[in-house]
């Protein structure tokens, strides 16, 4: 049977990545499934013969640097690539190193930047090609705590703007997707690597955290948090779409936040997460 054509996804071990991987294999790609952990990946090709298992640690920039050149010396080349790989890691900015912003980085955007510049001259000489790069909806606005990983969504977002018009007359399409939050291992991730933030905090700012825990708590009372397919399925219907939109949103406070972000001033979208987020009216004396 022949194929689509070859589809790149990265983070595919796990979560939205993972989902992607398995619904554009069953559409009839050939999914190269990139990500740190082989044996998950091993596990995930068992599922579906179009699924080719890459094990790759984008953090590691030698592993990078070979992974790009195999991407780029392809002999059929990439034409639908899914940036979806990266973390996150919480805390206030004084309380995060540089080295882990820097991290943060490696991983959110410089990885991606060089992938396309890998994949991008084969969609060229195919004059067809969709990019998909994961944001997320702190990639207009951060919480409190998510600064450093906000700062790297919103270079994505800028990444992506720019790129789409470069790369719209060879027939290329960029696609920005802007989660809300998603039920997958992306939080425990987060929580291990940020480890109990109050125990080595200042005390200045423990009052700062709780009004925050408390504030979050309560925005997070009703909601239903969806699984990874609610985006996977948005992914593989915009890849697939004769008339791409540039940007797609879905997911839990993508119309509470997200959309109001877009209706409010700088000022007054200020005040409502200062609402939402539990400190409006907090004083540490």
């Amino acid at each position: 049977m022949e194929t689509r054509g070859k589809a790149l996804v990265t983070g595919a071990s796990s979560g939205i990545g993972r989902e992607t991987a398995l619904k554009l294999a069953k559409e009839g790609f050939q999914v190269i499934a990139a990500a740190r952990r082989k044996e998950r990946l091993e596990e995930l090709a068992k599922q579906n013969p179009n699924i080719l298992p890459r094990s790759v640690d984008l953090s590691d920039s030698k592993a990078l640097d070979e992974f790009s050149k195999e991407l780029s010396d392809l002999s059929e080349p990439v034409s639908v690539l899914i940036n979806n790989a990266g973390f996150s890691l919480r805390g206030v900015l004084e309380d995060v190193s540089v080295s882990a912003v820097k991290s943060l980085f490696e991983v959110n955007l410089f990885a991606p930047i060089k992938i396309i510049q890998a994949c991008l001259p084969g969609m060229r000489r195919l004059r067809k090609g969709t990019i998909v790069n994961l944001s997320s909806i702190v990639g207009k606005f951060p919480f409190p705590t998510s600064g450093p990983y906000s700062a790297t969504k919103h270079a994505v977002e800028a990444i992506s703007d720019a790129l789409r018009m470069e790369v719209r007359p060879f027939g290329i399409r960029v696609i920005t997707i802007r989660p809300g939050v998603i039920g997958t291992e992306f939080n425990e991730t987060a929580n291990r690597l940020t480890g109990d933030l109050l125990s080595r905090t200042d005390p200045d700012y423990k009052p700062v955290y709780q009004a925050y825990g408390v504030g979050m708590g309560k925005l997070f009372a009703n909601v239903s948090i969806p699984g990874p397919e609610l985006i996977a399925d948005l992914i593989v219907e915009a890849v697939l779409s004769e008339s791409t939109k540039a940007v797609y949103a879905k997911g839990p406070f993508v119309k509470e936040l997200l959309e109001e972000r877009f209706r409010l001033d700088d000022e007054g979208f200020y005040e409502l997460m200062m609402e939402k987020t539990g400190l409006k009216g907090l004083v540490v004396k």
